[in-house]
């Protein structure tokens, strides 16, 4: 762990003396940092917090599996400004806790959880999966209604995507799972009416929120915003430049944040992928980033009903909204 920190930070260094770096927001993920032992994560954030600009940060969120942290590791991440926590829940059902490979159980989850609201971060986010193998409307349901119970400030309700190269994937191909739009849809609109009846604003596809509770990276992510990641695989993007780091982690402990799949992005590209995460959203897409061709289709489906045109912007209807992805690959240039 000492030599994947020290890439890390030696990773900061070199984008720092490249970029001027003075982030509004700071995200861990794409793995779990909390797996990090004690020593090795304090070692991290100092680093971080010796070699950044910190004063216009506004979030700091990190990702968390249950069990995989204490009192004192979550005493140690809020003391050096993390102020969000996404906790990886999935289900609050151990068959189905089972089935996605997860080591801990929902009075685990439970406990984590607690300890994180105590500790006192500004937001908790409880992350839950939909459309699982084995997964009825009924037991969705009771996992809705059991993290409604505990009024976190926010909610990710995520739809089992089955990616090549997974077991998941495998099992499919095998038979022994089935895909089913309309069962996805189905899930989807329950978490819809239950989550925003208890009063969470559905700010984005798979994302619900109090309001004030939004989250700020997010929101920056999906606006287009220059970003910088660090570690094994992480992409940057600034302007219309783009690159990922090495992806092997051995080679990027040994080697250094070397450069791989970098690209210049078209003026097509940058649309379609505006399009793409804006849409997923509850404000929608300013016609003003629109194409002329694409604003034409995009009145089209509004006298389809699909989209609804409000303040400069179109928008999935309600009805619509889980079939983004489709809808927003015809706004495509």
């Amino acid at each position: 762990m000492k030599s994947l920190v020290d890439a890390l930070l030696a990773d900061l260094a070199a984008k720092s003396q490249r970029f001027e770096i003075r982030p509004e927001t700071i995200y861990f993920g794409g793995g779990t940092p909390t797996l990090l032992n004690q020593s090795a994560l304090s070692r991290l954030l100092d680093g971080i917090c010796a070699q950044l600009d910190l004063s216009e940060l506004a979030e700091w969120s990190t990702e968390a599996n249950p069990m995989t942290f204490d009192q004192k590791k979550a005493t140690l991440l809020h003391s050096h400004g993390i102020n969000r926590v996404s906790l990886g829940v999935q289900s609050w059902q151990p068959d189905l806790l089972t089935t996605l490979g997860r080591d801990h159980s929902p009075e685990q989850a439970l406990d984590s959880y607690h300890l994180l609201s105590d500790t006192g971060f500004s937001v908790v986010n409880l992350d839950l999966m939909f459309s699982l193998p084995g997964q009825s409307l009924e037991t969705w349901e009771e996992d809705l209604l059991t993290t409604l119970d505990l009024k976190s400030q926010h909610i990710s309700a995520y739809n089992l995507t089955y990616e090549e190269d997974t077991p998941f994937f495998e099992q499919l191909g095998k038979g022994n799972f089935r895909e089913d739009v309309d069962d996805n849809a189905d899930h989807f609109y329950l978490a819809d009416r239950l989550l925003t009846a208890a009063g969470l604003q559905h700010y984005e596809i798979s994302n619900y929120a109090q309001p004030g509770c939004e989250s700020l990276h997010n929101q920056a992510y999906w606006a287009g915003k220059d970003y910088l990641g660090l570690g094994p695989s992480a992409v940057s993007t600034i302007g219309t430049q783009r690159w990922q780091n090495v992806p092997d982690t051995a080679r990027y402990t040994a080697e250094g944040a070397i450069a791989v799949n970098e690209e210049t992005l078209s003026e097509a590209d940058l649309h379609n992928e505006r399009v793409a995460l804006m849409l997923r959203t509850s404000q929608g897409i300013h016609l003003g980033t629109l194409t002329a061709t694409s604003q034409k289709r995009a009145q089209d489906l509004q006298s389809e009903g699909v989209l609804e045109f409000a303040d400069d912007h179109c928008r999935l209807t309600a009805r619509h909204r889980a079939m983004v992805d489709p809808i927003a690959a015809e706004l495509f240039i």
